[in-house]
């Protein structure tokens, strides 16, 4: 980790955060194929830790750096991605100070509609530090987001529970499956003009990977979801399971693979 970042967390500390975000501006390498998400997540670390002696600066300094333009800014600019190392920072510090998480959660459960990728990506990020920390509050929370109504807030839900680093036990690989067939069950039941809508179609989109990724941490119940899915004659549906069963990581289930393929038209 680069002394200059940490100088810069301290100077923020001390009431000047600007040299920091123009410095995340300068090293963001946006615009451009992928952001620099090491230095957002050097970022996050550095603000945890200082939390635990200058709380309010911190704070402060997440709600600018996440809040500055609430939705608008611009997709694919270096603007994009100080808000994108505000809620990951968000995640960060709401995971180690218990009193921030109420709060945090409302801003995570706002971005998680935004119509930039790499901030929905962020709200992933940040639920999952929340997963890491208090995985029963933060499940509560998943679970109010996949019985929304809204899309992306169902997509923040099945993407941010999706991280084989988390499924380290059958309890929560349980908790995982079910968000997965939460939304399929919504989703299954969209009108169809509804599903021209392009957030639906990120939605879908999300859950053409997320249920693979539970599927390989509890192998006999995802498959078991997945040859329920495939008799529910939903054609998104169908596709949804296609692009799950083309992924690695369950690649070696190829008996299991075969009986779901062997029910779809």
């Amino acid at each position: 980790m680069h002394d200059t970042l940490s100088s810069l967390v301290e100077r923020a500390m001390t009431g000047l955060p600007r040299p920091l975000e123009f410095y995340l501006l300068e090293h963001s390498r946006l615009p451009g194929p992928r952001a620099n998400l090491e230095l957002a997540n050097d970022v996050a670390y550095l603000l945890a830790t200082a939390s635990a002696e200058h709380p309010q600066a911190v704070l402060s300094l997440i709600k600018t750096f996440s809040n500055g333009d609430r939705q608008l800014v611009t997709s694919g600019t270096p603007e994009e991605f100080v808000m994108l190392c505000g809620i990951v920072s968000a995640g960060a510090c709401a995971s180690v100070r218990s009193e921030w998480r109420e709060q945090i959660t409302e801003l995570l459960n706002h971005y998680a509609c935004s119509s930039s990728w790499r901030v929905r990506e962020a709200v992933s990020t940040a639920f999952q530090h929340l997963l890491s920390a208090d995985t029963r509050m933060t499940l509560e929370c998943l679970l109010q987001l996949a019985q929304s109504h809204n899309f992306l807030q169902q997509r923040a839900a099945v993407a941010a529970i999706a991280e084989p680093r988390l499924l380290y036990g059958p309890e929560l690989c349980e908790d995982a499956l079910q968000l997965q067939r939460i939304v399929l069950e919504q989703l299954a039941r969209v009108p169809a003009l509804e599903r021209k809508n392009e957030d639906f179609r990120v939605l879908r989109r999300a859950l053409g990977y997320t249920l693979s990724v539970v599927t390989a941490a509890l192998p006999e119940k995802g498959f078991a979801l997945m040859r329920e899915c495939a008799l529910w004659n939903d054609h998104d549906v169908h596709w949804i399971l296609r692009e799950n069963m083309k992924k690695k990581r369950i690649a070696k289930f190829t008996q299991e693979i075969a009986r779901v393929t062997e029910l779809l038209p």
